[in-house]
């Protein structure tokens, strides 16, 4: 490089490099002009052309003595005007030779400036950070061997605001009835039963039908045939009032009968239909509440799952699918699930025992959304309980499972675990050391990012875990069965990472509960979706409070039986405490028959055994207790009846009788059909009776109910 010492000079040089660009440019231009451009975008093109061409055939030699230069000459003229044109004079000097040879020269306008910009983005500097970038992404952001230790995170400390497990007094024994109507209390009864019979009474009057009220025992007689079905289950409901001698059920009769059941189940209504069609005006404003028509019962139920037990640290979070296919806006369809139709729910439960802690009925887009989405939404909701404390150890499915959730949750100071989507954002994204398609079994990877820990595991194929709780690896084994080289089964222990085996362990409580539910599940095909949601909480107070019943019994050191067995103690409570049919049972008649007899004397007289002594004759206080039950005696006998009313025996005096005997102009040809009624044991028609009991009772050749109904309620002898 040359620097010029005097202005003349400089002036020269520059009009020389005028003068030679200007001749340059000139012989370029008319050896080759593309068509379609001018002569601004040929200079162009031409410029770019050649600053490509400059760089490609510079040798990097040449191009670090040339950088040397310039910095030095940037460096030392930085304030001198000659530096710049003399610069300028050289380039041209060397182009216009350069030219001349048929040579290209390394230094172009393009280039030149990429030298003389003091930028620190030089090549050299690209270069290093290209050096030093994939050391540094190895260090920190590369899958890890199992050889490489973990730094274990801080352990939750357990902080519950209640005593774990029920919330009841731990030294008293409770019957099935009583943790039952814990969450069916006496206020979900009132409700259920007005409402009802408002709704009954409405829609009888439409159908020009009546409506017989119901009363709390009626409703505790429905519960209990409810339940009853989801124990002994059959295609239709009527099959259980059949008697035949495929269908001998003979608990529903006694209970209520038929056209009672039906009647109730149409009628059947969780709110005020006045308030349903206010809620109904609002449709399509944020007013309008889709769950109205269960919303009583299902606000009810919550709290009762909430108040009445506490759960353990581990606890899990999952999806219910409840059957339907009723028509209704919010209905789900998966076609994943065993259930693919009916209600989805998102349901909080203890990981030991299955409780339902808290649950919802996912309606769709609901309320103001936090952009995080639905199941961020959920589970933040689901959490939402009272009394719950801190230090519980949260397992959810790759649903659930982000990377913003669990740090959300962290400072809540509940700590996750969960399968992962490797597409959810915040799953790291590099390839180095990753598992291969064909890796062995057992084969783990894991990458740590501050409190959350990414785990890869190869088993029959790759399962992802994120964990706030976990160590990487802390020497865990599972075993497998695994073919040997001969073909043979054979058991392997490979190796297994800590959260995948507490996942496994703790993720099944709702999956639990849905079990517990399924065993005697007392869904009904209904039209109405709000029936079903009625059935579908019958099933979760029976199944927390049969849960209730074995914390209690373990607690005490005392067995707590089957599941069956708690729930036919219970069909039998509800029963006993609810309404009789219409239709009086033998026992109430012989009341009035012997008004002087004790009923336990009548239930506990053994067949074939007769009463020697006469019951004792009654006193003044007696006769004065019992005026009805003596006047229908003395009206039975005053009208021919056949009351035996001094009899020893409570089997005596029950003798059959033919309803045409009652009944004038009847011909001997039609006697034995005359005045037929349905039996009350087989339900078929038939001509006789009870004289005694007033009963309906079948006594052929082929069927004789008359003895079979008497020796069933201990009446014959």
């Amino acid at each position: 490089m040359r620097l010029s010492g005097s202005e003349g000079e400089e002036e020269k040089l520059q009009s020389e490099e005028e003068s030679d660009s200007e001749n340059c440019h000139s012989s370029r231009d008319e050896d080759y002009v593309p068509a379609g451009l001018g002569s601004g975008s040929v200079k162009k093109a031409f410029a770019d052309e050649n600053s490509l061409d400059d760089d490609w055939n510079c040798s990097p030699a040449k191009r670090r003595a040339s950088r040397r230069q310039c910095r030095s000459v940037y460096a030392s003229s930085m304030p001198l005007k000659s530096t710049s044109k003399t610069w300028k004079g050289d380039s041209s000097d060397r182009e216009v030779n350069n030219a001349a040879t048929g040579r290209k020269s390394p230094f172009s306008s393009n280039s030149r400036k990429r030298l003389l910009s003091p930028s620190s983005n030089t090549p050299s500097k690209k270069r290093q950070r290209q050096d030093v970038e994939p050391d540094e992404e190895n260090d920190e952001d590369r899958w890890r061997n199992i050889d490489e230790e973990d730094i274990e995170p801080l352990q939750p400390r357990f902080k519950p605001q209640r005593d774990v497990g029920p919330q009841l007094n731990r030294t008293a024994s409770y019957t099935p009835l009583e943790l039952f109507q814990l969450f069916f209390t006496t206020t979900v009864i009132s409700t259920l039963v007005k409402n009802t019979n408002t709704y009954g009474e409405k829609k009888s009057q439409s159908l020009k039908q009546r409506w017989d009220p119901v009363t709390a025992a009626d409703m505790y007689s429905y519960i209990s045939l409810v339940l009853y079905m989801g124990i002994a289950p059959l295609k239709t409901l009527k099959d259980f009032w059949r008697g035949s001698a495929l269908f001998r059920f003979p608990f529903p009769a006694s209970v209520m009968p038929c056209r009672r059941f039906l009647a109730i189940s149409r009628g059947l209504h969780m709110n005020d239909p006045a308030k349903e069609a206010a809620n109904n005006l609002k449709k399509g404003t944020r007013g309008y509440d889709r769950l109205f028509k269960i919303r009583p019962l299902y606000d009810q139920i919550l709290e009762a799952c909430h108040t009445y037990f506490h759960p353990h640290q581990h606890i899990s979070i999952d999806e219910r699918m409840v059957a339907s296919k009723a028509r209704f806006g919010f209905r789900q369809y998966n076609k994943n699930k065993p259930t693919r139709w009916g209600f989805k729910l998102y349901v909080l439960a203890d990981s030991v025992c299955g409780y339902t802690l808290n649950f919802f009925v996912y309606v769709g887009k609901d309320g103001v959304p936090t952009g995080k989405g639905i199941s961020y939404d959920a589970v933040m909701r689901l959490l939402n309980i009272p009394f719950l404390g801190t230090g519980y150890k949260l397992y959810v499915d790759n649903f659930y499972t982000s990377p913003a959730l669990f740090l959300d949750l962290l400072k809540k100071k509940i700590w996750a675990c969960g399968t992962i989507r490797s597409n959810v954002s915040g799953f790291p994204k590099t390839k180095t050391n990753n598992t291969q398609e064909k890796s062995p079994r057992g084969t783990i990877r894991w990458l740590r990012k501050g409190d959350l820990l990414f785990v890869k595991w190869f088993d029959t194929r790759e399962v992802s875990l994120c964990s706030t709780i976990h160590k990487a690896y802390s020497n865990d084994m599972a075993k497998r069965k695994v073919k040997n080289k001969d073909g043979q089964w054979t058991v392997a222990h490979v190796t297994i990472p800590g959260c995948v085996k507490d996942y496994n362990k703790y993720m099944g409580g709702v999956d639990l509960s849905d079990a517990l539910i399924g065993y005697y599940n007392v869904l009904h095909k209904t039209q109405r979706w709000y029936k079903t949601m009625f059935y579908h909480f019958v099933d979760i107070a029976t199944v927390n409070a049969f849960i209730l019943h074995k914390q209690l019994c373990k607690m005490q050191n005392r067995p707590a039986g089957t599941h069956k067995r708690f729930r036919e103690n219970l069909i039998l409570s509800l029963a006993r405490i609810g309404s009789t049919p219409r239709r009086s049972g033998p026992l109430q008649l012989m009341q009035c028959i012997f008004p002087f007899m004790e009923p336990m004397d009548l239930v506990n007289t053994k067949p074939g055994v007769l009463t020697t002594e006469p019951p004792s004759s009654p006193s003044n206080e007696e006769l004065a207790l019992a005026p009805s039950c003596q006047e229908d005696v003395n009206q039975n006998v005053s009208s021919g009846g056949e009351t035996f009313a001094g009899c020893k025996a409570p089997g005596l005096g029950h003798l059959p009788g033919y309803f045409f005997e009652k009944m004038s102009n009847v011909s001997s040809r039609k006697r034995a059909t005359a005045g037929r009624r349905s039996c009350v044991v087989c339900k078929r028609k038939s001509p006789v009776y009870c004289s005694t009991c007033l009963k309906t009772l079948c006594f052929t050749t082929l069927r004789n109910c008359y003895s079979e109904w008497h020796r069933m309620n201990n009446i014959c002898i």
